[in-house]
């Protein structure tokens, strides 16, 4: 963006950060210039996320934190439920939809309790994928043995046995079959407790994933039974007269489905799978198209990693249409639908807000007269001279020479400076012709409102660094793992228009930890708008639609902990309330996951401290000052807090 003078408006802010193409009713931007939250889509019910913030500062709870909105979850389960209900009715597809929420997008118990009450009204169901999880799920199930449990992963003997008991205790579980040894166990614990349990098995199709996640399916892809391995496990079923227990059919179709031409292939696919299986008399009854619902994160409605090129509806009509289709030219049973749609449920309904600790300028540089003088005196170097040149001849004709020239006069310097021919005082000076040099190039491409091709990287080159407080390994790892965009843009001062380009940095030691990615109506943008720092002020930034994954993934670099996780619902009465708060770590429990023996460690430095006031290195005064410094940190949060 060209960051120039003139009138600015919030329909300006909305389209800079591409709001409304990614925030799909969720989000918006009130008069204040404050981001607002529309958990139902509607202007009706809006929550100001500045008032959120200010409002748990007043209860001692300092950024960084993740705010939940529980009844995002909730409209996007009803939404789920209504766009398949919509395509059955169009289809007349006989027979219906149930969601099952795999509880590793987001593991967190409120989320999970949230997502199994909300689907309620639907029955919708839950996915285990491992042994805890499982013992997680059986417990929440307690008083809905008919919602819906598919448990997938590997599965050890206990595991198996686990399922099993489940089944005697009435839950509607189904063990899917991930490879040909896990069957075997199921045979072995329903003859020991006498029990015929529900049977899916997960088919390697050969239909390959998309995007990032593309070798998650497909021939190489890490779960599933080839088909003749498949047509083994009927021929044992029907040898131990279970065929009937075969009831559910599973395919990984791959995360983040970007391209509906793929999403098409897979339910194809399956489909037939289905209904051969059917044929050979299988006793089908579910059909479970795995997950694979992706999320717009960058609005822009693409064929794009980051986005998805069909709309919610697109999506639920392809997948009841195909599934129909096969069944009706077989003449079977419309098969009950499960999608395992975690990203697409979750993902909208958490935003990470973190405020800026102070920022880093390129364009700093500027040309006084002192430098002037310095530079006009005699015996100065032939690339500190070009480079002065270079800045006093740039006009808006010369705006490429003078950058070129510029570019090789610096480079010059830095070589006659490893060779022992310039001094440090006259390096310096180099590098300050040329950012300043930079700098008024950039300042006349703004104002005559064009840039030439070869100077377009300038705004990117002079971008200022922004130093944020958060873990971009313990908030957003999808963002340094695999590149994941995410939304980004500040959350107050939005009827001002921004004056900086900036990267954003977190406070981490490692210089993987920073973001120059960032959503853009014209492609790729490594530089996000942002408004000059002012003393004295906070400044907060927020990232959306981080409600999947990205708590579950986060790890403890630098051993900085898992963030404040506020759950904000809105009142009946109107308005919004806190409804829990969980604190985040403390730098005594992420030291003790470390296996520190946090209970050694202030008796350490308290004897220290004795040592030092009989020494009379320090007061006593000091020295329990320290004592109090030290048992405060261990109880305090793992992040910066302002004073």
């Amino acid at each position: 963006m060209k960051l120039q003078n003139g009138s600015w408006s919030i329909d300006d802010a909305l389209e800079l950060y591409q709001v409304g193409a990614w925030g799909k009713g969720y989000f918006g931007i009130n008069a204040q210039g404050h981001v607002v939250v529309r958990p139902d889509t509607t202007t009706a019910h809006e929550i100001d996320l500045y008032e959120v913030l200010q409002g748990l500062k007043a209860r001692d709870l300092n950024t960084p934190v993740v705010v939940r909105f529980s009844d995002i979850l909730h409209h996007r389960l009803t939404r789920l439920h209504a766009v398949f209900a919509q395509a059955i009715t169009e289809n007349n597809y006989r027979n219906n939809y149930c969601a099952v929420f795999p509880i590793k997008v987001n593991q967190q118990r409120l989320v999970v309790e949230e997502m199994y009450r909300y689907g309620a009204e639907f029955n919708f169901g839950l996915e285990a994928g491992s042994k805890p999880e499982l013992l997680a799920v059986m417990a929440m199930t307690e008083d809905a043995p008919q919602r819906m449990i598919i448990c997938n992963g590997f599965k050890d003997d206990s595991y198996i046995e686990a399922v099993i008991l489940a089944t005697k205790l009435g839950r509607t579980i189904i063990p899917v079959v991930e490879n040909f040894s896990e069957l075997q166990l199921i045979l072995k614990h329903a003859e020991k407790y006498s029990v015929r349990p529900r049977i899916g098995v997960r088919v390697k199709l050969a239909t390959e994933g998309t995007g990032r996640w593309r070798d998650s399916a497909g021939d190489r892809s890490k779960f599933g039974l080839f088909v003749s391995e498949i047509l083994d496990l009927v021929e044992v079923l029907k040898s131990h007269n279970m065929l009937d227990c075969l009831q559910l059919v599973h395919c990984h179709p791959g995360s983040q489905l970007h391209d509906i031409r793929r999403v098409k292939e897979t339910i194809g696919e399956l489909a037939h799978v289905y209904a051969e299986l059917k044929s050979l008399g299988a006793n089908l009854q579910y059909l479970d198209i795995g997950g694979g619902l992706a999320v717009d994160y960058d609005g822009s409605g693409s064929n794009y990693e980051s986005s998805m090129n069909y709309s919610l509806q697109e999506y639920a009509s392809d997948v009841v249409y195909r599934i129909a289709s096969v069944c009706n030219a077989r003449g079977i049973e419309h098969p009950l639908i499960i999608s395992e749609s975690g990203r697409a449920s979750a993902a909208h309904h958490s935003v990470l807000i973190f405020d800026v600790l102070g920022c880093s300028r390129l364009d700093q540089f500027r040309v006084d007269d002192n430098l002037a003088a310095i530079s006009n005196g005699a015996n100065l170097p032939q690339p500190l001279q070009d480079l002065r040149d270079a800045y006093q001849n740039v006009t808006e004709r010369k705006l490429v020479e003078c950058y070129h020239d510029t570019l090789q006069a610096r480079e010059q310097a830095l070589q006659m400076f490893k060779l022992g021919y310039l001094s440090l005082q006259h390096r310096g000076l180099s590098e300050r012709w040329y950012w300043a040099t930079c700098a008024r190039i950039r300042d006349i491409c703004r104002k005559i409102g064009k840039t030439p091709e070869e100077l377009e990287n300038l705004e990117t080159i002079l971008s200022d660094t922004y130093f944020c407080n958060f873990s971009l390994f313990q908030s957003l790892p999808d963002s340094w793992a695999i590149g994941q965009l995410f939304p980004i843009m500040p959350i107050h001062r939005l009827d001002e228009r921004p004056t900086r380009n900036a990267v954003l940095a977190d406070i981490t030691c490692d210089s993987d930890g920073k973001i120059d990615d960032f959503v853009s109506a014209r492609g790729d943008k490594h530089i996000l708008e942002l408004h000059e720092l002012n003393n004295g002020e906070e400044y907060f930034i927020a990232t959306f639609l981080v409600g999947a994954y990205q708590e579950t993934l986060g790890d403890l670099h630098n051993l900085f902990g898992d963030t404040h996780v506020i759950h904000i619902r809105l009142h009946d009465e109107g308005g919004w309330w806190i409804e829990e708060v969980v604190k985040g770590d403390t730098a005594s429990e992420v030291l003790a996951y470390m296996q520190y023996r946090v209970d050694e460690l202030y008796p350490k430095l308290a004897r220290d401290c004795e040592r030092a006031v009989r020494e009379q290195r320090m007061s006593l005064s000091e020295s329990q000052a320290l004592k109090r410094f030290y048992e405060s940190e261990l109880n305090g949060y793992t992040y910066l807090e302002s004073d």
